[in-house]
């Protein structure tokens, strides 16, 4: 399989072409759909693009970075006439008019979008089983038994599977590109929060989201974050301040947070361990550290601004302006509810729940206020650390992707519990990457790799070479 810069050099020189590598990916994905990557497989959509694209090539017309890749994109980020549903049931139908400036810029470049892949209904979740209904549940690349990880599960799931060229855009609230990344085997990389624009992305937490990236290393994530980060002044929250090109030291400084490895399964500190010291003999230097405030607010802070924040964007959905709805009978309450309850899944209902007592009168300032003052202090943590070391490493999940029948059996505050190394990066805005560095029981492992706002440069450089490591 060709790199994306390799390949898109191959299209350039007339070498290679778009539409018979388009034909080959959407048979690639329709064979290979019992692993419920896709919403939906954008088949004509995709040919169309390629043929154009194929013309303007002949003509030399055509350039990009992206010229003739194809891109799945996470269904909860909008894509011009294309069904976006969230992978919620609530949706059905729903095409939006305009595209994600992501998708925009990708476009641009000549990415050639071939589906939306299949999530955790509006990102509800860590292990790619709360899909919306009606939506199947994606199964991991190397054993269908386990879970891809969520809530970008059928990003990574296709990632790892496909043998063809291929990037895909996801997207992260508390560690839903990392996790499904490290389950999965693959590279990604979710930026300082408002490093890439939201327009156009379906809301969770507005506090949190973020567009991302996977690719099938480091290189290839980021390749396609390049081409899609920046300012937007559609995106009250996008960033003017251009990264920080900061050089990666020769001897880089790692903290270890000791607080989080307490809390691995003994093969998945062990592994990581193992690969650390590979890296102290590769250009790295590593210190344990402490982060007693992250380790025991992480979780709950996030939770509390999270479905707090999804409780009201998920208020818009009530089958008045678009997607599923019912007969208008009784009053505006009684319709709303119907449409609901019919249309949003049980960790959706959950959340919502959950998110509308944390704002109540009476307790807002006991949950929602408190969490947000915690917040700083989570930040301020971070910070500390990085006034003396380049990165923070951990293994990106506790454990290896765990088998669905397990997951079952499992509370949703142990499912919540799951997030602890994810969410803090996520909840204090700071960029980070996962990378695959072991196997333990044939399943993958990922190493993730936590840098300084806007820092991604050397976040990127440092994955490289990671990665190198054998």
């Amino acid at each position: 399989m060709l790199r994306t810069k390799e390949f898109v050099k191959e299209v350039r020189t007339g070498n290679l072409s778009v539409t018979e590598h388009t034909a080959k990916i959407l048979e690639e994905a329709e064979k290979k759909k019992d692993y419920n990557y896709f919403s939906l497989l954008a088949k004509e959509y995709a040919m169309e693009t390629a043929r154009r694209l194929e013309k303007d090539i002949k003509r030399g017309e055509a350039n990009g970075k992206l010229l003739g890749v194809s891109l799945s994109v996470k269904d909860c980020i909008c894509v011009k006439g294309i069904e976006s549903r969230a992978s919620s049931k609530i949706l059905t139908g729903y095409k939006p008019t305009f595209d994600a400036t992501a998708i925009t810029k990708a476009k641009k470049e000549g990415a050639i979008i071939i589906g939306k892949t299949n999530q955790d209904e509006f990102g509800f979740g860590t292990f790619g089983n709360n899909t919306g209904i009606g939506f199947g549940t994606p199964k991991n690349p190397f054993d269908k038994e386990r879970s891809c990880g969520g809530s970008s599960a059928g990003s990574a799931g296709f990632t790892a599977l496909t043998e063809n060229t291929h990037l895909s855009m996801a997207e992260s609230t508390g560690g839903s590109i990392a996790c499904p990344s490290s389950f999965c085997g693959v590279a990604s990389i979710t930026p300082t929060y408002g490093r890439i624009s939201r327009y156009g992305l379906m809301d969770y937490a507005s506090s949190m989201d973020k567009i991302g990236t996977m690719g099938k290393n480091i290189e290839e994530a980021a390749t396609l974050f390049n081409v899609i980060a920046g300012y937007d002044e559609k995106d009250s929250t996008s960033l003017k301040e251009p990264k920080r090109e900061a050089k990666l030291p020769e001897k880089a400084k790692i903290a270890i947070p000791k607080d989080f490895l307490e809390k691995a399964d003994e093969k998945v500190s062990k592994a990581f361990w193992d690969f650390i010291k590979k890296a102290e003999s590769n250009g790295f230097s590593y210190t344990e550290i402490s982060l007693p405030l992250n380790t025991k607010y992480g979780v709950s802070v996030y939770y509390l601004i999270a479905v707090s924040e999804a409780s009201t964007n998920l208020a818009k959905y009530c089958g008045m302006r678009y997607g599923a709805y019912e007969n208008l009978e009784g009053t505006f309450d009684e319709y709303f509810s119907e449409v609901r309850s019919k249309n949003f899944g049980d960790e959706a209902k959950r959340r919502i729940m959950l998110g509308t007592f944390a704002r109540m009168s009476g307790f807002r300032d006991a949950y929602y206020l408190k969490a947000m003052k915690a917040r700083t202090l989570l930040i301020e943590e971070y910070k500390k650390v990085f006034s003396k070391h380049d990165f923070i490493a951990h293994p990106t999940m506790p454990i290896i992707s765990p088998k669905m029948s397990d997951v079952e059996k499992l509370s949703p505050a142990e499912i919540y519990g799951m997030d602890l190394y994810t969410c803090p990066a996520n909840l204090t805005g700071l960029p980070h990457i996962s990378i695959n560095t072991s196997e333990i029981d044939s399943m993958p492992s990922g190493l993730m790799l936590t840098g300084n706002h806007l820092e991604e440069t050397k976040l990127i450089e440092a994955a490289k070479r990671l990665e190198a490591i054998k």
